[in-house]
Parts: C-alpha cells; structure tokens; sequence
C-alpha cells in the first residue's frame, strides 16, 4: 500500500502524549544547566533560578488562550492508520533539540527571538 494520499485531507500529527508548560520550562532549562523552582500562585507565580534567586519565568495574561482548557491532547490515530505516520521524536529529544537550535541562534549573535 502506498503512503500518497489520493485527495486532500486533514491530519493531526501529534504524540497523542501531554505536557505541561511547566514541565516543558523546567525541561527547557536543565538543558542549559539551570533549575527552576517556582513560587507564588496563580497569575503571581514565577520560576525563578534556584542557583541565582533571578526571576526567569513569568506568567503574561496576553498569551492565554481566549478559552482556556484544561487538557490539550491531540489523537494520532488517522495519521498513523491512513499515512502509516509514527513517532519518531520524544517530548525529551524533542525539547533538547529546540534548545540547542536556541542557543545556537544567540551564540551566532542574535539577541531577540523574531
């Protein structure tokens, strides 16, 4: 069987797994070294820099959804049934390689992320 695809259609192309900005922040951070601990509640929460007591992480109301839900969890299974679609990347590798993509773009000079 063939993996094309005879007419246009929509796939989700997901892990069909979840996690949490939190774990995503706290992953992020130990692949440069750093671990975050968090303090305050609810809007005043902040992930600061256990080594250093620097506020690193802050809660911005500008980029919560307009409705906010409890679970985000994609289903993989038409991808996987209909393109023989199958994950390749773990949610770790996944975020070491977006870190080191980051670090690479700073240590080239660049000081903003646009």
């Amino acid at each position: 069987m063939s993996n094309v695809v005879e007419k246009a259609d929509d796939f989700v192309i997901v892990t069909g797994e979840t996690h949490s900005v939190r774990e995503f922040v706290e992953k992020s951070f130990r692949e440069i070294n750093i671990t975050i601990k968090w303090r305050g509640e609810g809007l005043d929460e902040e992930g600061y820099n256990e080594g250093t007591g620097d506020v690193l992480v802050k809660i911005d109301p500008r980029y919560f959804r307009p409705t906010e839900v409890d679970l985000l969890l994609g289903n993989p299974a038409k991808a996987k049934r209909e393109l023989k679609w199958e994950i390749k990347t773990s949610f770790d590798d996944l975020v070491k390689e977006m870190v080191a993509k980051d670090v690479e773009y700073l240590s080239k000079g660049h000081d903003q992320f646009n």
